[in-house]
């Protein structure tokens, strides 16, 4: 990564309250609203209101994020959906528990490393855009790997596009430093993301159902040693 793209990528991160990647999207709304106000303003409310949940969905709040080493937080707002065991193959090699959290499209979208480490893998996968919920999702829809390695071992995060969502956004460089909580990406308009772990280094914390807050909700906890 170049000393210029270096920049514009801690730009993209600390844009106050709205994620960058948004600013089109409400930059048009807004250009529309004022066009359609020109003619007729009680027409132009539609567009204002659709630029407001634009602007909504882009939102990106400012938080205090704890920074415990034990604990793998969560890598995105949202419902946990599925806690299960798998293997996994890519950067864990081996038995992993998986937590996926469904994102709808009033959750913040932006997504948060769950530990601190330095990001040694990273590979996107183009694919299908079935629902979050679908079981075959994490073979076949649009993702994308961040592999991080942490104090306590290798973690995985996946970002899968789903039904709505078409762009998967991803900050994050090999070889990187990453804290725990910093943001690292995005997907547009409903997703889900999978945290993944070893079965050896830690337990998961939480169940189906549960409601989790990025880089703030503790997912799972290593185990000491």
């Amino acid at each position: 990564m170049t000393n210029d793209d270096r920049s514009r990528a801690l730009i993209r991160r600390s844009f106050p309250g709205i994620a960058t990647e948004g600013l089109p999207f409400i930059g048009a709304g807004l250009a529309l609203t004022g066009l359609v106000a020109s003619l007729n303003r009680r027409l132009a409310l539609l567009p204002l209101a659709l630029t407001g949940l634009t602007t909504y969905f882009f939102r990106d709040p400012t938080r205090d994020v704890p920074a415990d080493p034990r604990y793998l937080y969560a890598a995105a707002d949202g419902r946990v959906i599925l806690v299960d065991e798998i293997e996994e193959p890519r950067f864990i090699k081996g038995p992993a528990y998986r937590i996926a959290t469904f994102l709808s499209i009033f959750d913040v979208h932006i997504n948060r490393s769950p530990c601190r480490g330095i990001v040694r893998y990273r590979e996107h996968i183009s694919g299908a855009f079935k629902a979050a919920w679908d079981k075959t999702v994490p073979e076949v829809n649009e993702r994308n790997y961040l592999g991080i390695e942490s104090p306590y071992g290798p973690i995985l995060v996946v970002q899968i596009a789903g039904l709505v969502a078409r762009r998967i956004v991803c900050w994050a460089e090999v070889d990187e430093e990453i804290a725990s909580g910093e943001r690292f990406g995005l997907i547009r308009f409903g997703s889900r993301t999978d945290l993944i772990f070893p079965r050896s280094m830690g337990r998961p914390l939480v169940a189906p159902g549960a409601r989790v807050y990025g880089g703030v909700t503790p997912l799972g906890e290593c185990y000491e040693g």
